[in-house]
């Protein structure tokens, strides 16, 4: 290392010695203002340091304030005063016991250490008032800014991918066609909602779904939307006319045209039969 090369004179040993505990950028802008040493670094006394064995009061670690030492008076005031805001809180400190060495990051690291609760979550609280209310920002600032207004919503200026009610389109999760209409939306509050139009129009020509029904699309295509294609059954039919090992039935959609009407009716069968079964507690042989 260079610095064990560094050589000093008895002054200059008797002022780094008596000045160690300073932090080591400080310690170096004030060596070099009272000896005028510009080829001594602060890597230079550092190293003189840790060699001489100085101890500079402070044990290593990334925080010093975890180690400032506090008086019995001096917790016993910072205890009964945490709930105050840091920086407020770091002043009165200062005010009252003179500790230029303590910093609101010292304190701060105080407070978590204790276990002191300071009362405040971060949150607003219900019925709480923003402290800005009211307050608008300075023209040409902020909110007020031209290139701020130049993107912001105008009064009655809908988004450009707007669709009034009439406006159709395609559900790609299930294939059902998802109608705007000119209704009140209960969830959002908006002037329109979407809805299944299969639904929509069944509802609107035969009245609401009963209670344990769901429409079923009887020609297997579920673009077509006209009331007479959509039939209400109990939701139990339909595992049934999906086909499979588990009915007795082939599935009802893939199935040829003619015989879509006598494999509803047998899910129907099999369902009613299902019912009998649990309400007398005995099991019927299926075969």
């Amino acid at each position: 290392m260079k610095g064990r090369a560094i050589s000093y004179s008895a002054e200059e040993m008797a002022w780094l010695e008596e000045n160690r505990s300073m932090i080591i950028s400080d310690y170096h802008r004030a060596f070099l203002a009272a000896f005028g040493r510009p080829e001594i670094t602060a890597l230079h006394l550092h190293g003189l340091r840790k060699r001489k064995g100085w101890f500079v009061g402070r044990k290593p670690g990334r925080f010093f304030g975890r180690h400032r030492k506090f008086s019995v008076e001096e917790m016993a005031w910072l205890k009964n005063h945490s709930a105050m805001v840091i920086g407020e809180y770091h002043s009165a400190f200062n005010a009252n016991f003179q500790r230029e060495d303590v910093t609101p990051q010292n304190l701060h690291a105080l407070r978590k250490r204790m276990g002191w609760k300071t009362g405040r979550t971060g949150h607003f609280v219900k019925g709480q008032v923003s402290p800005n209310k009211g307050t608008t920002c300075a023209p040409g600032t902020g909110g007020r800014h031209p290139n701020a207004q130049r993107t912001q919503f105008k009064k009655g200026r809908l988004p450009h991918n707007h669709q009034g009610a009439g406006h159709e389109r395609i559900d790609r999760k299930d294939g059902y066609t998802v109608m705007i209409i000119d209704e009140v939306n209960p969830w959002t509050g908006a002037a329109t909602r979407p809805v299944h139009k299969h639904r929509y129009l069944w509802e609107q020509a035969n009245g609401p779904i009963p209670d344990g029904y769901v429409l079923k699309c009887l020609d297997g295509d579920k673009m077509n939307c006209a009331p007479s294609n959509w039939e209400a059954i109990p939701r139990g039919v339909l595992p049934r006319l999906n086909g499979g090992r588990s009915t007795r039935v082939m599935a009802y959609d893939t199935a040829p045209d003619e015989l879509k009407p006598a494999l509803l009716t047998l899910a129907r069968v099999d369902q009613k039969a299902s019912e009998l079964r649990k309400r007398k507690g005995t099991r019927l042989d299926k075969s």
